[in-house]
């Protein structure tokens, strides 16, 4: 019998001296060295605000800039979802076609800078084509409580255009992420389960979506949620074409206050905090998958 390892090696307790020492010393030159006038005073203030007229606290332009990324990521990440599936049903068609075309698509935004793609998409197609269906001017059209309700889940009617045109920016780079992640979870299924739907007569379109589709869904769901994660992140890159969202409110806070780096440690703990939620979301779907499995494979051996 082998002895038994220890849980912490020698190697470990290093590394994690050398961790701690060097967050110390970065910790110690910020709080102690850096000739800076720290005022973390101000951070709740751009937080929160009191209502003089509703008589209550209302969120600030940070916690509006944090809610605007929320309703950026979700928005970005739906469209990105349904655009990445449909491509990457593509990329696996028989046709030669769909297969170039998904290939053209994905490989024309993931070799071009996102940078440049958002000037691309808001200066040439979106701004130009919102512009053309006059989205604002539909939206001030409606009545008030549809406003309201547009202005909850999207943005307000002086806001909508750059707002959809950041969503589309985001859905259509991030889509062509997610095609390869369909693409790749659609042909690990083994070809076995093909080639049994064939012998049943299915047609390619049930075969799909009966059998290769909820296998694959579970194979995609972790780099799915990864991708989620990271369109959370790229969303502060659409700052540049001033929608409000928690990057450019930073902004605009920090030239007003000159408080630098209270500000951006504000934000990253913001975005981290989103980010770790969604990450624990998703463990806690994989652990109930992988329990639902485990739960079905006994049932299955013991069947006659």
């Amino acid at each position: 019998m082998q002895p038994k390892k220890p849980a912490v090696t020698i190697l470990d307790a290093v590394i994690l001296f050398v961790i701690v020492g060097f967050f110390t010393y970065v910790w110690y030159r910020l709080f102690f060295s850096l000739n800076y006038k720290w005022n973390w005073g101000i951070i709740p203030t751009y937080l929160f605000r009191f209502d003089a007229e509703q008589q209550r606290w209302t969120a600030n332009i940070l916690l509006e800039g944090f809610l605007t990324t929320i309703k950026i990521s979700i928005w970005a990440t739906l469209f990105a979802v349904l655009l990445g599936f449909t491509v990457g049903l593509m990329r696996v068609s028989p046709r030669l076609f769909f297969r170039l075309t998904g290939r053209t698509y994905i490989e024309s935004i993931r070799n071009t800078p996102p940078l440049v793609l958002v000037f691309i998409f808001y200066y040439f197609v979106s701004d130009q084509l919102l512009t053309f269906l006059a989205i604002e001017d539909i939206f001030r059209a409606c009545p008030e409580p549809v406003q309201e309700l547009l202005t909850f889940f999207f943005a307000e009617p002086g806001l909508i255009t750059p707002f959809l045109s950041g969503v589309l920016t985001l859905a259509i780079f991030q889509g062509a992420y997610i095609a390869e992640i369909v693409r790749a979870g659609i042909q690990a299924i083994d070809t076995g389960q093909w080639e049994a739907g064939k012998a049943l007569g299915l047609s390619r379109w049930k075969l799909m979506r009966l059998i290769v589709l909820p296998q694959a869904v579970r194979i995609m769901l972790p780099p799915l949620a990864n991708e989620f994660i990271n369109t959370i992140k790229w969303s502060s890159i659409v700052s540049i074409i001033s929608i409000q969202e928690l990057t450019f409110q930073g902004l605009q806070v920090m030239a007003s206050t000159q408080a630098t780096i209270e500000v951006w440690i504000t934000i990253s703990l913001m975005y981290l905090v989103l980010c770790l939620l969604l990450s624990l979301v998703v463990r806690r779907i994989e652990v109930y998958l992988s329990r639902s499995d485990q739960a079905v494979l006994p049932s299955r051996l013991h069947s006659p």
